[in-house]
């Protein structure tokens, strides 16, 4: 009876011990692999190229622009190492009898001052449009963006019937429908 009580003093103690252990823990962590992309060739922008007739002052005028990315120009680098051409954008405004009344390259260092140091590093010249006749003036929007993203800055180029050129960083927000255009057309 001794060696029952022996048993089941030492199937207790195990027992106990057994409940009071921790489980080892595993040295292994599993986390995802981090796979660092190796920069491709520098990334070209398609070409884009828009032609118009616009009314002005009176007068027919033909409204060319057209952006391609430019060897010349400083490549610029995203966060990843990624190289980008730059853009250079060709404004055109001929007469009715195609006579060139202005043309000129832009290329971003002419929005220099309107970029902060990010821009200025790491931005290309992406955007380059028709936006209105307005008076004396041409008006066109333009945008340096950081390449492959939805980040910008907006800037107003304006051309006077004198062939000056404005450029200003865009601070209205066009969030005007096409049915408010066409009611304040109609008041």
């Amino acid at each position: 009876m001794k060696q029952i009580g022996i048993f089941s003093v030492l199937a207790a103690l195990l027992l106990g011990l057994s409940a009071c252990s921790h489980k080892k823990k595993s040295e292994n962590i599993i986390a995802d692999r981090v796979i660092h992309v190796a920069p491709q060739a520098p990334v070209r922008m398609q070409p884009f190229a828009d032609e118009r007739d616009v009314a002005w002052i009176g007068k027919t005028y033909h409204v060319s622009i057209s952006r391609e990315a430019n060897d010349s120009l400083p490549m610029v680098k995203d966060e990843t190492g990624q190289k980008f051409v730059d853009n250079a954008v060709v404004l055109t405004v001929s007469r009715a009898d195609r006579s060139v009344f202005f043309s000129r390259t832009f290329t971003k260092r002419d929005f220099q001052q309107y970029l902060d140091a990010d821009y200025s590093k790491t931005g290309i010249l992406e955007g380059f449009v028709f936006a209105k006749a307005d008076g004396d003036w041409l008006e066109f929007a333009a945008s340096v963006s950081h390449p492959q993203t939805d980040e910008y800055i907006p800037l107003v180029v304006r051309l006077s019937r004198m062939s000056d050129v404005t450029i200003a960083v865009d601070s209205q927000m066009d969030t005007r429908s096409e049915k408010s255009e066409e009611a304040a057309a109609e008041d």
